[in-house]
């Protein structure tokens, strides 16, 4: 049985990210024992990216995981900021390039509109995660769960697997966001926080 808090810490980043890589790999290849598909639930920003690159080269079944994201900022996927954008650029390539892919980003859609459209395909994915990867944020926010915005802690979220968030204030990129309800979160078989840096 999986403690239920363990920290680890290695002497580098990317260190961080190949040990990282091989805990994903097993808490997936574990649930793939017992079940047809594994769902990963992956994070953005520049944190992840060295992970992404190791996780990407680990064997697998990969047609048999899905991969979809903790939260996404509403930019089109050939935005910078995009989180799609970051997961296609660095993790959907060598062995994983045979994953499946769960976009958010719904063209001509404001993040209101997509919501419904978003959380019907979330619906239908192998719920609970596998494995739910998250970041930090410099102010405590992780997915787009910001401390002080109230509109993911209200009454309306029960029973969803998501919810639009409002563009937060700088320095966070100032735009809408989807984010994955705090219950899809903690429902995860395993959850992670990936920090690095002294001031997360």
């Amino acid at each position: 049985m999986r403690p239920l808090l363990d920290l680890h810490r290695a002497d580098t980043a990317d260190n961080l990210a190949e040990h990282l890589a091989d805990f994903v790999c097993s808490c997936l290849q574990e649930t793939l024992k017992h079940q047809d598909q594994a769902l990963l639930v992956v994070s953005g920003g520049s944190t992840p990216v060295p992970f992404f690159r190791a996780l990407s080269h680990k064997h697998l079944p990969w047609s048999r995981v899905v991969i979809t994201l903790a939260d996404e900022r509403w930019v089109p996927p050939t935005h910078a900021d995009s989180n799609e954008r970051l997961v296609r650029e660095h993790l959907l390539h060598a062995e994983a390039a045979e994953a499946i892919w769960m976009p958010w980003w719904r063209t001509t859609y404001n993040v209101h509109e997509a919501e419904p459209m978003v959380q019907g395909e979330l619906d239908a994915l192998p719920w609970p995660a596998s494995v739910v990867v998250l970041g930090m944020g410099g102010d405590g926010h992780t997915a787009s769960l910001f401390p002080h915005d109230a509109t993911w802690q209200s009454e309306h979220v029960a029973g969803r697997r998501c919810i639009a968030v409002p563009a937060p204030l700088p320095p966070n990129v100032p735009v809408a966001r989807l984010s994955l309800t705090p219950q899809s979160i903690v429902d995860a078989e395993t959850e992670v926080i990936h920090l690095t840096g002294e001031a997360k």
